[in-house]
């Protein structure tokens, strides 16, 4: 059984005529058009997507500040991304039990996103970072934190480009209790973004107690054949695949630079399931409309 996961949220909320140009990115529009986001979550639900991830990627106390914005407003807007999915789920839940429909379970993912994307530099695409363990903890457990206490259902640990950081969030994982996927960038079809093998990644993040599948994600799509076979070979757990467009990210205009555009097929994602992958769905450049034809293949 596959589980179908949403697309780029920044993406659709841009295509709806958002800026998203500054370093907190989608995460500004929590204080600011938090209903936008409800609206876009609630078009994945209504594309076919069966797990709504929260607009918290980019959200942390540390980014918060370096925006000008206090601790305290970073919590908060933590929080009220956990609300606006759950929104979303309660009115996709009415208007397919008023269709006479079983929508089935709608799960809420917390996003928890690399430390290199509070950098706003394009960090998490290398991996060329090192605070230390101390800090990585000190960044990572307060959004770890809201987000359990906000009440999702499990945690999207992604987009990690280290085998080092993830070593750190294993640990942070294994004090919540509550189960997560953890999923790596990709530098290449074997390696991740730091330019580790991709097997003693996934080793790392597959000895978490409560992980329950391990991958890659917002990684070109012609790579993820490659690391995903690597990973079946590394665990038994169940796979996550949610590739991005397959473009480049341009940190100097925080715009995606569309070399290999069209790249994201939705019959080949959804071939991934043979090779374990048991969560798939898109990244960044993916909307609605693909998830929707993902959803259509896996049917």
């Amino acid at each position: 059984m596959t589980t179908v996961l949403d697309g780029g949220l920044a993406t659709e909320l841009e295509a709806r005529g958002h800026d998203l140009s500054d370093r907190l990115w989608s995460a500004r529009l929590l204080l600011t058009e938090p209903e936008a986001i409800e609206e876009v979550h609630l078009a994945y639900f209504r594309a076919g997507a069966q797990v709504a991830t929260t607009a918290s990627y980019q959200a942390s106390v540390e980014g918060f500040e370096a925006a000008g914005l206090d601790g305290a407003t970073a919590l908060q807007a933590i929080r009220r991304s956990v609300e606006l999915a759950a929104r979303a789920r309660d009115r996709f839940r009415a208007e397919e039990a008023a269709a006479g429909r079983d929508p089935g379970q709608l799960r809420i993912a917390g996003s928890v996103g690399p430390y290199g994307a509070m950098l706003a530099d394009g960090s998490e695409y290398r991996g060329d970072y090192d605070p230390g363990d101390a800090t990585l903890v000190a960044f990572h457990r307060p959004r770890i934190e809201t987000l359990v206490a906000a009440g999702v259902d499990l945690l999207a640990v992604e987009t990690i480009p280290t085998v080092r950081e993830a070593r750190v969030l294993v640990r942070l994982l294994d004090e919540t209790g509550v189960p997560a996927w953890i999923s790596y960038t990709g530098r290449d079809g074997a390696t991740t973004a730091a330019g580790e093998p991709f097997g003693e990644a996934i080793a790392v993040a597959a000895s978490g107690r409560d992980v329950l599948a391990v991958g890659v994600n917002c990684t070109a799509p012609h790579y993820v054949r490659g690391l995903l076979k690597i990973a079946r070979a590394a665990t038994e757990l169940p796979l996550v695949a949610y590739p991005n467009r397959g473009d480049t990210w341009d940190p100097e205009s925080r715009s995606w630079r569309r070399d290999r555009a069209g790249s994201w097929n939705p019959a080949v994602v959804a071939s991934w399931s043979v090779l374990g992958a048991a969560w798939l769905g898109g990244c960044c450049g993916t909307r609605p409309r693909d998830i929707a034809q993902l959803a259509a293949a896996l049917n």
